[in-house]
């Protein structure tokens, strides 16, 4: 259970850096309840999804 609990927490957390802003507290609670590893994977998922999407976009837009 605390495996699916850090898992969404770092999903949180790099969802947040994304947009650039966050609570320092959140920040601070979120280095001991997450590892580095659940957040380098969701931070790599995360660019491959936005970089995927803009190819998406920049092709749906040029086809027009």
């Amino acid at each position: 259970m605390s495996t699916k609990v850090s898992l969404m927490r770092s999903v949180k957390a790099v969802a947040w850096s994304f947009l650039g802003i966050r609570k320092n507290s959140d920040f601070q609670e979120d280095i001991d309840k997450i590892t580095p590893l659940h957040v380098l994977g969701v931070g790599l998922l995360a660019v491959f999804l936005f970089v995927f999407s803009l190819i998406v976009l920049v092709n749906l837009v040029v086809a027009k």
